[in-house]
């Protein structure tokens, strides 16, 4: 059964590059902002592109902070995309200004330090060795990064033997910072799987491949 994916259009994201992504990974895609339908689609991608507090702004213009909220309480999977990711976090510092995030993961957002900002190109990430989001990828795989500001640290702790402790990925551009999470319903990348190619493709479709 092909499986139905809203990829949320709240006015700071690639939704098309998304959209054509998820495509090619094998479900069927609509881009929209409609309440209703971000609910009950089966995947709910969330992009980002921008300023941490504007898409902040925006998401919550469209409502997104429910939507996301409500999907998690209800073990609806939902993906996170570069700030998509971020704002995921607790908070997003940019230019000394501190911007409240959907304080999913407890976090802060931060400039890179390294020679080169904003980090831009493809790189290599480290997963966890069972990765379900980086199944059957070559470990040397390379994924395409776009930014300027990242987490640096992950401060979750789980010590409920019953609850899975969430898979972080880290990559490195001057300082390690994490690359991607799967914790339970909620995944997040910090690249654009959707600008990496086959290994993008792959990636898509493993998390499709969940629900």
């Amino acid at each position: 059964m092909t499986k139905n994916v809203v990829v949320l259009d709240y006015g700071f994201g690639n939704v098309r590059s998304a959209e054509r992504a998820v495509a090619r990974a094998g479900a069927e895609v609509e881009i929209t902002r409609d309440f209703d339908k971000a609910m009950n689609a089966d995947g709910l991608v969330v992009p980002g592109v921008g300023a941490f507090s504007a898409c902040m702004e925006g998401l919550r213009s469209a409502r997104g902070d429910w939507i996301v909220g409500r999907r998690l309480a209800g073990g609806r999977p939902v993906l996170g995309i570069c700030v998509g990711m971020q704002i995921l976090f607790e908070r997003g510092i940019e230019h000394g200004v501190e911007t409240e995030g959907l304080d999913e993961w407890p976090g802060t957002v931060g400039p890179l330090t390294a020679r080169t900002v904003p980090h831009m190109g493809w790189n290599t990430v480290e997963a966890p060795a069972d990765s379900v989001l980086f199944a059957g990828l070559d470990p040397a795989e390379r994924y395409y990064f776009v930014h300027s500001y990242a987490v640096h640290d992950w401060s979750l702790e789980v010590t409920n033997p019953k609850i899975r402790a969430p898979k972080v990925t880290w990559s490195r551009h001057g300082e390690p910072f994490v690359a991607a999470v799967e914790n339970g319903a909620l995944w997040a990348t910090q690249f654009h799987p959707e600008k990496s190619g086959d290994a993008g493709a792959q990636l898509l479709s493993n998390w499709i491949g969940t629900f």
